[in-house]
């Protein structure tokens, strides 16, 4: 009898970590931008939610890359399927090029 391959609880982690990271993200970017759009003038950037709002968005983009090494970690595993750490690994490089293209945005339209 064959005995069936388990997947990587690496590649599950990273995976999952990835999933609400880029939902967090895309939670954090609408709460900015709503904000920047309610207040009159915008949010300044001296303000204390500019800097909270800041702090998440760097924070996510930590959550990410231990994602990528979890991914990475579960790609390294034997005799496991690897589907879930390809698909982390994956989904966490877009969501990083997502979070640096914002970034790069941000500071060239100040």
């Amino acid at each position: 009898m064959e005995e069936r391959v388990k997947h990587s609880g690496l590649g599950i982690a990273s995976f999952i970590i990835t999933i609400v990271s880029f939902v967090g993200f895309f939670l954090l970017l609408v709460i900015a931008g709503v904000m920047e759009n309610s207040i009159d003038g915008g949010v300044g950037a001296d303000e204390t939610i500019a800097a909270v709002i800041g702090l998440l968005y760097f924070l996510i983009i930590a959550i990410l890359l231990i994602g990528l090494g979890l991914g990475i970690a579960g790609l390294c595993q034997k005799n496991r399927q690897k589907v879930f750490a390809i698909l982390g690994v994956v989904f966490v490089v877009i969501t990083l090029i997502l979070a640096i293209l914002v970034l790069l945005i941000g500071i060239f339209a100040m």
